[in-house]
């Protein structure tokens, strides 16, 4: 098993759901964890971000230019 490093904190479940299909569809292998404990209702996350997302050294800069991508997409208004 690869060593795996945080590469990014995620700011909500959508981002992390984006994330998550573009990285799967590059094949890009990570993990993403969230910091949501039920014990406490999700009050790290309010503090810390949604969660992170794990991989392998050598994605880093795959994974943070996907990130970028998603970000410049979001913050693009629609069209009229």
């Amino acid at each position: 098993m690869e060593k795996l490093e945080k590469i990014a904190i995620l700011n909500d479940e959508m981002q992390a759901q984006l994330l998550e299909a573009v990285l799967s569809d590059q094949g890009i292998p990570h993990v993403l964890r969230t910091y949501h404990d039920s014990a406490y209702d999700g009050l790290f996350q309010t503090q810390k971000g949604w969660g992170v997302v794990l991989a392998a050294p050598e994605h880093r800069e795959e994974i943070l230019a996907v990130i970028a991508d998603l970000e410049r997409e979001s913050d693009t208004p629609p069209e009229e």
